[in-house]
Order: structure tokens, then sequence, then C-alpha cells
């Protein structure tokens, strides 16, 4: 997704943030240690895989980034970059193949949903899942579904950008 925003010498902490913002939803599995159940409001796939979290968080990171006036970045440009940065996590998460769904619309309504493609093989929670055979599996599906698209999308966006420069 980042190819699509991409702009020459764009600094480094642009995309530092727009990984971060990828990765911060999963911070609610912090709430198991403190009794909060899955399907709770601030329970994993809750309020912080919702839309309405990465308008939030995407506004709370960008305004620092308006004040610095980043050359080739309009305000909205990158405002829209770390919310898709932090909405994509939920919704590949909606396409896996376990756990209670995404809460898309919380605050607003706690249901939880998944999309009609389910393709993505359920991570477990904790690390020490990843070091089984279904860790393996895991690991394979993120790798096709997630990974793979992903690589040919900025190859192609290179491709593309190289052709056109004169």
């Amino acid at each position: 997704m980042g190819a699509c925003f991409y702009r020459p010498r764009t600094p480094k902490r642009v995309w530092a943030i727009g990984a971060l913002c990828s990765v911060i939803p999963d911070l609610d599995v912090i709430g198991f240690g403190f009794g909060i159940r899955y399907g709770d409001f601030w329970g994993h796939r809750g309020f912080t895989h919702s839309l309405f979290f990465a308008v939030l968080l995407a506004s709370f990171v960008a305004l620092p980034a308006f004040r610095l006036a980043l050359p080739g970045f309009g305000a909205f440009s990158l405002w829209t970059y770390f919310f898709l940065a932090t909405a994509s996590h939920g919704l590949l998460d909606a396409m896996t193949d376990g756990g209670l769904g995404v809460a898309f619309f919380s605050p607003f309504h706690n249901s939880r949903y998944f999309l009609p493609w389910r393709p993505i093989r359920v991570s477990p929670i904790g690390v020490s899942g990843f070091f089984t055979d279904r860790g393996l599996e895991v690991v394979k599906s993120e790798l096709f579904w997630i990974w793979l698209p992903a690589a040919l999308l900025i190859a192609s966006g290179w491709l593309i950008r190289r052709r056109s420069a004169p």
C-alpha cells in the first residue's frame, strides 16, 4: 500500500510511522492480562481494529507531520496513508479463518464481522504458537495472501515509475 503514496526522497520516518500504524491495533492483546475478554469492547479485534480508531490514530499521528510540512506531501495524503495503514489491519483480520470477527463500527456498534472471503489462516496469540506445525501453516498463509501481493504491488509501482521517468 505504501507504494501508492511513494514520493522520491520520502523521509524514512513516514514509512516507519505507517508500519507502526499497521501493527498498533494488535496492542489490544495486552488486555488479556488484565482480564478483558476477547469479545469485549477493549478485547482483541475490538475498538482498536475499528474504522473510528483508524481515523483517531491517523489524526493523532499526522498532526505533528502536518507541522513539519514534508515536501511532496499534502496534509490529506499523509493522513490518508496513516488511516489506510491502520485500517488495513482490521481488513486483513476479517479475512482470517478464526476468532470472533472484527468490530469495524466500534464504538457505535460492537458487533463483529468477517469478510465473505477468508483465505488467511488465523494467527496464534503469543510467540510460542508460531513454533508449531500450525504456526508454520499460518506463516505460509500470510506469505501467500499478504506478503506476495504486497511485493507484487511494490514491484509494479516501481516498474511503472521507472518506465515513466525521463
